[in-house]
């Protein structure tokens, strides 16, 4: 198993940035790996969305768990291989929010998978951040 976290903090409320995870149509806009998203269906858990990275073949990954202004986990599968990533929010004591992202990764090449994708989890983590801090 191969596991990553990385985080950012926001003076943005929880609940802005959490508007920003549930509008899956708007995810291009602070990840550049997103060529193409659809959700099929509502944002709760259950739901699957097709993603397309860019000059990649579509992926489709489900929302296993979702906590409004809490936090979210959305699993993809490929062969051997599972993907989990977990988005926490974590409301911190000075009125700031942490941005948490945690990636688990199993199957025969999570080593070699892992840094393929959590790569650009700092620039993705750096553009939300800017997006929610807008007015």
């Amino acid at each position: 198993m191969w596991t990553h976290e990385e985080s950012i903090e926001t003076s943005a409320a929880a609940s802005r940035v959490w508007a920003l995870f549930a509008d899956v149509a708007r995810w291009k806009e602070w990840n550049a790996g997103i060529e193409s998203i659809e959700l099929h269906g509502p944002f709760v858990a259950g739901t699957t969305f097709t993603m397309r990275p860019p000059g990649q073949d579509a992926l489709t990954s489900t929302l296993t768990e979702v906590k409004v202004n809490e936090r979210f986990i959305d699993e993809t599968v490929v062969d051997d291989t599972r993907v989990l990533v977990s988005h926490k929010l974590l409301p911190l004591p000075s009125g700031r929010t942490r941005i948490i992202y945690s990636t688990e990764i199993s199957g025969p090449d999570a080593a070699e998978i892992g840094p393929l994708v959590t790569g650009d989890f700092s620039d993705v983590l750096a553009a939300l951040k800017k997006l929610a801090e807008q007015s």
